[in-house]
């Protein structure tokens, strides 16, 4: 019996939005433009180092050694089927949802398995129609390295991972519309109308979001929030909002946090402005 080895990879999962419908309306019309598509992904999987593990139904699971060439694979996927798109009626339009993770797998002949493969698959479920989700780790790798835009969307709960997994969306074609989550339902049919959030619903979502920020951000940076935080509290403790006397103590870390927010800044553009694709 072959030993079961692990590594470290890059996973994308990608399957069709709407797959059961489309088969409804057109079984032969739905299976032809699958296998063509499936085509156009393993040209674009070979081109970039991949391969592709596993396909049942309308998924497809490929593992990469580089984790940027994987995310490359999935722009060049998504960019080429929505040209192929393009040409044919809404009704008719085959579009994937994909997910990538970077993370440890168990790997036992040519299959793959482990939490770096579930929340990869994950992620899809969850991903927009026609678009790409990352994981936390994928997005540490390429934030830097790849020429695209990102959206982060912050802590995700997922099904059957047990903690709530960082998502960033990446936006395609200049595309600026915010991210609206499906559902962890990879078969959803239709998108339900998503009410507006309460005002508790806001305040969570922005504390989420303020500390996703805050772990992304170096050493020095979470240090100076950390003191003008501790001073705030400080002041409301011993003498209220009056007077705001903790604005004195915070300066020396008011001041390192605005020159290492602003030299952060200017690192991430020069990267963006001198560093090549991979």
């Amino acid at each position: 019996m072959e030993r079961t080895r692990r590594r470290l990879a890059a996973v994308m999962c990608a399957d069709v939005a709407h797959y059961s419908r489309l088969m409804e309306t057109d079984e032969d019309g739905t299976l032809g433009r699958l296998k063509a598509y499936r085509e156009v992904m393993s040209g674009l999987t070979e081109r970039h180092n991949g391969r592709i593990v596993n396909t049942w139904g309308d998924a497809v699971i490929i593992e990469f050694a580089s984790v940027i060439e994987a995310v490359q694979c999935a722009v060049d996927i998504q960019t080429d089927l929505s040209l192929r798109n393009a040409d044919l009626p809404q009704a008719t339009r085959m579009e994937f949802r994909i997910g990538i993770n970077l993370g440890d797998i168990m790997v036992e002949g040519n299959d793959i398995y482990g939490d770096g493969v579930n929340v990869a698959a994950r992620l899809q479920e969850i991903a927009p129609v026609g678009g790409i989700l990352l994981s936390q780790s994928v997005f540490d790798q390429v934030r830097n390295k790849l020429a695209l835009g990102f959206e982060s969307l912050g802590p995700q709960k997922v099904h059957n991972v047990s903690e709530p997994v960082d998502a960033y969306a990446i936006r395609l074609g200049g595309k600026n519309e915010p991210w609206v989550p499906l559902g962890t339902n990879p078969r959803l049919e239709a998108e339900a109308p998503v009410p507006p959030p309460v005002m508790g619903q806001r305040l969570e979502s922005g504390v989420d979001q303020a500390r996703a920020w805050l772990r992304r951000q170096p050493k020095r940076v979470r240090s100076s929030v950390l003191m003008i935080g501790f001073f705030f509290l400080l002041n409301i403790l011993t003498t209220g909002l009056s007077p705001l006397w903790f604005v004195w103590p915070s300066l020396p870390f008011i001041f390192l946090l605005a020159w290492s927010l602003l030299l952060g800044k200017g690192s991430s553009q020069k990267d963006m402005e001198t560093r090549p694709l991979d």
